[in-house]
């Protein structure tokens, strides 16, 4: 009894030490809390919990009535006033207003009131006025939105602000929310002197870099990631003498460079430039910056290489030297970053950092073999060599990295078989070694890894059978791609064992016959590939039942489906995010996207009838792609609607009436239109022209009627332009300005009614025709993500048809070094320009079917990547130059049904040429021709100067030294590629004999 007394008076006493908060603080405290609902939802952090739960004022019980002592709030010692409010993922949903009880605690101090849900409300701005002692201030990931009031300024005694808008977690779509926008950057910093940490993430800024910040020598953490700025960054704020952290990624615009005299005595922790506009090469100093922990140059600008002295920097524990570039907007080759030396020595050097535990040099174009320089980073926990050209095996030196979680090998040239010493790597949670040339079986010791929690092997050669009971050893297993490999996916029947959190399951071209049952006890399910396989009639309704509140991704492509067990009228997987039904035998009415549907694919399938108007509603909408169909109707004239589409594909279908308004309202990432081979009418809408990231447009096979569409000039990354057989007409003028059509590579305007002389000026403009590059492995594509836990990227290929020998070639991707122009069968009259031999990328020719007379220009001859060249039916006259047999490329030559004379060039690739190709010319002499020529003339090809009759100067010709097989084949040759994924089986070229 008597222990019992003493700890209740010792009980006693502290509790009349403790500081008792005012009542009116109280009272605001309980105001606010008043104000929000409690919702799990609106916070991320999985350790989130309502703080305010505890804040209750009960008469009788002090202890629980005094605020200093509820959940998160601290007070002053001395006066009780509450001076801290600590809020931060408490599941706070609702708004904060001027009229808040927040701004009565006038003695606030520190202030955190990050991942809630403010519900995209904007910052009150009596927080500047009210609240001006505080010195810690956060309210990022809130939902705030809105301009940040001015206001903020006035809190002149702040060291911590952090500020960000809403970004949703990865599994959710990254749908774009309303940011936080800051009006004047400049008088912020200006006022914030006393500024240490200054966080701003995803805030929309679009200004430059204060210059004032080089002065504030307090500063130890700059945070300013994706805030839109612009501008050169201030190069002092390197030298900033406390400062740890810089972080300025995902800012695209913002140019800078390094320092030459980096300091010896820089403090600098962490330095992340990903994603920026910062050039320049990497100097020697960077050797002094001993602190440094993390170096992230991902997707900048350097030159192609890295100084060995970054190995003195043997603090680096995150290095990340990886390029990353999407070819749709950019047309150079990715930077390289590489030792300037030979490749072993930049290996040599990265074993040095023994220190790292992350390593990532994605998309380099490293060379060679893997080094077991690497095993002596025995600390590494990621390794990641996505994307380069690395070959050879994989060294079981690999195996002495032993706090390995993540090996990322994926997208190279790897080649024998997965070694059974990796076994090794205990601690492994990720294996991805997809896109290669492995061989050979599934090692079984790759069961024994049972911390592993995605395994990525797809598009490999690897073979065998494999028991997919195996996987169910690996209880942790969330995601597992086995597709495109040469194996078959053996599935025992009753099998149910999988790992029942199973989130990504890939199994294409994986020999299937059924469904397989196993789905049915997946809970958590996101993504799931069964395409490629030989699934046959309906998907099963059990498919949708277990999978309909989970499933995000689902292909079932290339199979031979007829339909749903149950027919939906609305695809019933409500939460279903990129849908792939492409080249089926479904039929039937279009089942309607759900809500959140960005990725919609049924193309090459029997679905009949119109497009419901409900489409429009798919706000989200990014890819539409219903070709190949029996479509009909008209195209909803609400289409205009999808703000967010990126490529519209309704090619070979039914439909008429008028091409809807597309870019009316608002065309910010359109980038592909297709509508041809359909029996569109009326005339193009002006409306495209607003579409600034417009790539392709193919509108060929249609019936409409318009002029030359001279208005799609101020498109500056257009690169396609296909108007073949319509009834366009009219003259082509002169363009307004040398800037139209500055990318334009492709155009095809045959079949058509055009008239007058042959567009001299355009072909002047058309700059993207005038270089032959030497790179012939790049297609015309854009990329996308999509995927869940672990993203994957696709590229989308722009496909093509072209009349070449007469025929009809449709490719399935459109190599981005093609330039061609076909204006056939129109109308023109008057002469060849000879501009037109300044086209020197050119590959084919075709004009033609027109009424064009004069001389065939020797220019011409100055066309080095020419394959295919028409001139048939029309009314040239004079001799064939002699320069054309230079053309080592040309493998199509036509010129009968003219007026031509004189002797046929001889030698090289005129002497594949046959009579048919020359015929209706009866002036023409010598082989094929049965006639003879009755002169001695030399028609042997010789090293000349042609005269370029436009230009008026001269080009020396030496066709001894033209760069042989810089771009052979890109007409004539073999057309590899598909549509969708890179696959690297049943790569196809469709050929036509639809003749003209």
């Amino acid at each position: 009894m008597g222990t019992g007394t003493g700890m209740g008076s010792s009980w006693c006493d502290f509790f009349s030490m403790q500081t008792l908060c005012h009542d009116d603080e109280r009272s605001a405290l309980l105001q606010f809390k008043a104000s929000f609902t409690i919702d799990k939802s609106a916070s991320q952090d999985p350790f989130a919990y309502p703080k305010v739960a505890s804040w209750v004022s009960l008469e009788g019980d002090p202890k629980r009535s005094n605020c200093c002592s509820w959940d998160g709030v601290e007070c002053n010692d001395g006066s009780g006033h509450v001076i801290g409010l600590d809020l931060a993922s408490s599941c706070l949903h609702g708004s904060i207003n001027s009229n808040s009880s927040l701004f009565q605690l006038v003695q606030l101090q520190r202030l955190d009131l990050s991942d809630n849900n403010f519900s995209f409300s904007q910052i009150p701005s009596r927080l500047g006025h009210d609240l001006t002692s505080l010195t810690y201030l956060n309210l990022s990931m809130s939902s705030f939105s809105g301009q940040i009031p001015s206001e903020i300024s006035y809190l002149s005694k702040l060291s911590t602000l952090h500020l960000s808008s809403y970004v949703p977690p990865l599994e959710m779509p990254r749908l774009k929310m309303p940011p936080l926008k800051m009006p004047n950057f400049r008088v912020l910093v200006q006022n914030l002197t006393n500024i240490k940490q200054l966080h701003l993430f995803d805030v929309e800024i679009r200004s430059t870099v204060p210059n004032t910040l080089v002065n504030m020598s307090s500063l130890t953490s700059l945070r300013l990631q994706a805030c839109k700025l612009e501008g050169q960054f201030p190069v002092g704020i390197f030298h900033l003498p406390n400062l740890q952290v810089l972080d300025l990624a995902n800012n695209f615009d913002l140019t800078g460079y390094f320092p030459d005299d980096l300091n010896t005595s820089s403090p600098l922790k962490i330095l992340n430039l990903q994603a920026s506009d910062f050039s320049g090469h990497i100097p020697a100093s960077i050797r002094n910056l001993r602190a440094l922990h993390l170096l992230n140059i991902r997707s900048c600008n350097f030159y192609p290489h890295v100084p060995s002295s970054l190995s003195n920097v043997t603090q680096l524990n995150f290095l990340d030297l990886s390029s990353f570039y999407d070819y749709s907007y950019l047309p150079d080759l990715p930077t390289i970053h590489t030792f300037s030396g030979q490749v072993s020595d930049f290996w040599s050097w990265v074993g040095k950092l023994t220190k790292l535990n992350h390593l990532s040099l994605d998309g380099n174009y490293l060379r060679g073999d893997l080094p077991c320089s690497l095993a002596t980073l025995t600390q590494l926990l990621v390794l990641d060599l996505n994307q380069n050209l690395i070959t050879g095996e994989i060294p079981c030196c690999l195996a002495n990295l032993t706090q390995l979680l993540k090996l990322d090998l994926g997208r190279n040239q790897i080649t024998g078989q997965i070694p059974s010493c990796l076994v090794q790597l205990s601690q492994l949670t990720l294996l991805d070694v997809r896109f290669n040339n492995l061989k050979g079986a599934i090692p079984r010791s790759l069961f024994d890894l049972r911390n592993l929690k995605h395994i990525y092997l797809h598009s490999n050669n690897l073979s065998g059978s494999v028991e997919l009971d195996e996987f169910s050893k690996l209880k942790k297993l969330r995601g597992l791609r086995l597709s495109l490999n040469k194996f078959s996916v053996q599935i025992k029947t009753g099998f149910n064992a999988i790992a029942p959190k199973l989130e990504v399951l890939g199994l294409g071209s994986c020999n299937l016959m059924e469904f397989p049952e196993f789905l049915k006890y997946t809970s958590q399910l996101e993504d799931l590939d069964l395409s490629d396989n030989n699934l046959h009639g309906h998907i099963p309704k059990w498919m949708w039942n277990s999978t309909g509140e989970t499933l995000r991704f689902l292909n079932l492509s290339h199979n031979h489906l007829t339909g749903f067990e149950e027919n939906p009228v609305i695809i019933p997987w409500r939460g279903l995010y990129s849908l792939q039904l492409d080249s089926n035998m479904l039929r039937g009415s279009l089942p309607i996207p759900s809500p959140s549907m960005s990725y919609y694919f049924v193309s090459n399938n029997e679905y009949a009838g119109e497009i419901p108007a409900t489409f429009c509603n798919i706000w989200p909408l990014c890819i539409l792609d219903l070709s190949n169909n029996n479509l009909n109707g008209m195209i909803p004239q609400c289409f205009d609607n999808l703000r967010f589409l990126q490529i519209l594909r309704l090619q070979n279908n039914s439909f008429h009436g008028d091409i809807p308004q597309i870019g009316s309202k608002r065309c910010l990432w359109l980038r592909g239109i297709d509508l041809s081979y359909n029996q569109l009418q009326g005339k193009l809408p002006r409306s495209i022209a607003n579409c600034s990231k417009l790539l392709f447009l193919n509108l060929g096979n249609n019936q409409i009627s318009d002029a030359f569409p001279s208005w799609l000039g101020v498109l500056q990354q257009l690169k396609g332009l296909i108007l073949r057989s319509n009834a366009f007409h009219g003259i082509i003028g002169k363009p307004t300005s040398s800037h139209e059509f500055p990318q334009l590579s492709i155009i095809d305007l045959s079949s058509n009614d055009f008239s007058g002389i042959l567009p001299s000026k355009y072909l002047e403009n058309w700059n993207a025709m005038k270089s032959v590059d030497a790179n012939e492995n790049i297609y015309l594509q854009s990329m996308f993500f999509f995927g869940g836990t672990y993203l994957e990227t696709f590229y989308y290929d722009y496909r093509i048809t072209v009349f070449s020998k007469g025929v009809e070639l449709e490719y399935f991707k459109t190599p981005y070094l093609m330039r061609l122009i076909d204006l056939s069968s129109n109308r023109f009259v008057g002469e060849i320009p000879g501009i037109i031999g300044n086209l020197r990328g050119l590959n084919l020719l075709n004009l033609s079917n027109n009424t064009l007379t004069g001389l065939i220009p020797p220019s011409l001859g100055n066309l080095i990547a020419l394959e295919s060249l028409d001139l048939s039916q029309n009314q040239l006259s004079g001799k064939i130059p002699s320069g054309l047999a230079h053309l080592t490329f040309l493998a199509y030559f036509n010129v009968s049904h003219n007026r031509l004379l004189g002797s046929i060039p001889q030698g090289r690739q005129f002497d594949t040429f046959q009579e048919d190709m020359y015929q209706g010319n009866s002036g023409l002499c010598g082989k094929p021709m049965s006639k003879k020529c009755e002169d001695s003339e030399s028609t042997t090809p010789q090293t000349t100067f042609e005269q370029d009759e436009d230009s008026g100067f001269q080009i020396e010709l030496d066709w001894f030294v033209v760069l042989p097989g810089v771009v052979a084949g890109i007409i004539v040759g073999m057309v590899v590629g598909n549509f969708w994924t890179a696959k690297k089986h049943d790569w196809f070229v469709e050929t036509f004999s639809r003749r003209r």
